[in-house]
């Protein structure tokens, strides 16, 4: 299995608008983070996770050629807005592309977007997308996904295990009943917004805390914003701990 980190930063994305900030004006291309999402390619099957605001940007930065499915975290703006680049991998594919998710995450879609879902235009004038609303594991190309509810402040949503990698952001808390499903991994990418508090996400101190109690083998902090300069922080951290970066292929070795 490989996994893409396609963005690793927050909802503003790194740089962010008119910051002039060391980090955001760093010529490092490790700190030039896109809003987060992640494409798991089995085979040749691509699965993407979130459709980011980012996603052209994304696909073409990352030469992605077909999406075969789509799962979604939650439904917030940054995760969502780019579904309407999934039309152009319908032209290509000439077929219509599964879309996963909680109920709740799938309802707001439809109703955000019922240009897709509701309305009825010419063939080609919106994607050509399907739900199927998932709240227990599941097979999908060969993977066993398990969905993982977190907490987004006081939002439940997703995260997600396939097979022993499991991608978890956007979250100030993981139950203790989610906790149980994250044993055992190869590779965990896992949220670490920044250092100071935030209400609905994890510190990179959290983080940490978390990836302790886990144990995988391999961790990688996703969703940062602009405090965190890459040379830097990957200095500071303990080995195993790692900070993504847009681009940054991972092979978990199944």
């Amino acid at each position: 299995m490989k996994i893409t980190i396609l963005g690793c930063g927050t909802s503003f994305g790194v740089p962010m608008i008119a910051c002039k900030c060391p980090v955001c004006l760093s010529d490092d291309t490790r700190n030039k983070r896109l809003r987060a999402s992640i494409l798991v390619t089995k085979g040749d099957k691509n699965v993407l996770v979130d459709t980011a605001t980012d996603l052209r940007a994304q696909a073409i930065a990352g030469g992605i050629e077909h999406v075969d499915a789509v799962l979604y975290t939650h439904p917030h703006a940054e995760h969502t807005h780019g579904i309407d680049e999934l039309r152009r991998f319908n032209w290509l594919q000439n077929s219509s592309i599964p879309c996963y998710g909680s109920p709740e995450t799938l309802k707001v879609l439809r109703d955000n977007f019922k240009y897709i879902f509701v309305l009825q235009g010419k063939p080609g004038w919106q994607p050509n997308l399907t739900t199927h609303e998932i709240e227990e594991p599941f097979e999908l190309f060969g993977m066993k996904i398990v969905p993982v509810e977190v907490m987004h402040g006081d939002l439940p949503i997703f995260g997600y295990r396939f097979d022993d990698f499991a991608y978890i952001t956007d979250f100030s808390e993981i139950p203790e009943e989610s906790m149980e499903l994250l044993g055992g991994l190869s590779v965990m990418v896992i949220e670490a917004l920044r250092v100071e508090p935030h209400p609905s996400h994890v510190t990179i101190a959290q983080a940490m805390e978390y990836v302790e109690a886990l144990k995988p083998k391999r961790a990688i902090f996703t969703h940062m914003a602009h405090g965190f300069d890459y040379e830097t922080v990957m200095k500071e951290l303990p080995p195993g701990m790692e900070l993504a970066y847009d681009g940054m292929v991972i092979d978990t070795g199944d």
